[in-house]
């Protein structure tokens, strides 16, 4: 799930739980821990009020916060779980996984954004808030801003006390993964090939780099090379945009050319239109296991904002810390013991 930090440089024509046991291929999950929607209702009773205040804040402000805030926290969940793992600064002794190759293009507005949040809150109720209920709040709260469906988010998640770039390296999708490696990773996750396939249309809003697909503009194969699954009229204005993305590599274009800033279903219907810009995206299509599913999401916007809703929910549990497996940081982005040698 690719975006930038920044507006993409050139806007052409561009294209830009409860859990249960997985399937077949997939392993046993361990029971959830217990998560509650009223977890702050006595110890911190404004906390979706300053949430939900400083996400709007942010929004208005920085348009492009919400479509970075939702990859923040895919990118968090899938590697320790949702933990506000990726929240934590590298150090002398510890390269964290924000500074892993997949996470150098995150937003630093939805960095920010839980930031502000954590400031306001410790002021308001100092060391009950964890930073990664703040971003799965924050992140419901943005995607609905934008358009998006309203969802559940239960609340008692503690802060994780591991944060390493190998992981991540290890641990997220790859752009040009193929149709049978993206299933396997997902599976492996707890994930089925329908809910992968919801989860893909968060690209509904946002972009990505140009380094993320030029593969498919100027070297798809030896005799080819523009990917003819491509339409020609985006393929010509993205070489435009993304002419110099080795000089500058913030270059980038939206992932929805239509409607890039409000989510809805018009990524799946640009599927349909050739107009995917990801390797991945253009898979969803092509793919029988996944085919149908596109087709549905693209004609009936509901089954998808359900299907959206009910995945983002069963996301927000996975890998998530309680009792002595986390803690409540003070401050995002340092562990409260804090190792110096």
């Amino acid at each position: 799930m690719a975006m930038a930090a920044t507006l993409p440089a050139l806007l052409v024509l561009c294209i830009a739980f409860p859990l249960t046991l997985t399937s077949a291929a997939g392993p046993a999950q361990p029971p959830l821990p217990v998560l509650t929607e009223d977890y702050y209702a006595k110890t911190c009773p404004d906390f979706q009020k300053i949430v939900r205040e400083t996400v709007t804040d942010k929004q208005s402000e920085k348009p492009v916060t919400a479509a970075g805030t939702l990859r923040l926290f895919f990118h968090d969940c899938m590697v320790t779980g949702c933990d506000a793992s990726l929240l934590i600064s590298s150090n002398h002794v510890n390269k964290a996984e924000r500074d892993a190759d997949p996470n150098l293009s995150l937003s630093g507005d939805a960095f920010d954004v839980v930031r502000k949040a954590k400031t306001t809150l410790e002021l308001t109720c100092p060391g009950v808030v964890s930073c990664s209920d703040i971003l799965a709040e924050a992140t419901r709260d943005l995607v609905t801003m934008v358009g998006g469906p309203f969802y559940k988010v239960k609340l008692g998640r503690l802060d994780g006390r591991v944060s390493k770039a190998e992981l991540a390296d290890a641990n997220l999708p790859r752009t040009n993964q193929t149709m049978d490696e993206m299933i396997k990773f997902f599976e492996s996750k707890g994930f089925t090939v329908q809910e992968m396939v919801a989860l893909s249309g968060a690209h509904t809003i946002g972009f990505s780099h140009c380094k993320e697909f030029t593969g498919r503009l100027f070297n798809y194969n030896k005799t080819t090379p523009t990917d003819p699954d491509m339409h020609p009229k985006l393929a010509e204005g993205l070489k435009r945009t993304c002419a110099n993305f080795i000089q500058d590599p913030s270059m980038s274009a939206f992932n929805d050319p239509i409607t890039p800033g409000k989510f809805d279903n018009m990524y799946y219907q640009n599927l349909k239109r050739r107009l995917g810009l990801l390797t991945s995206d253009n898979a969803l299509l092509k793919d029988p296991r996944t085919k149908t599913l596109v087709e549905l999401y693209a004609t009936n916007q509901q089954a998808f904002f359900d299907a959206f809703s009910k995945v983002m929910e069963k996301l927000s549990f996975y890998g998530v810390k309680t009792g002595k497996d986390g803690e409540v940081r003070r401050r995002c982005d340092t562990f409260n013991d804090v190792i110096t040698s």
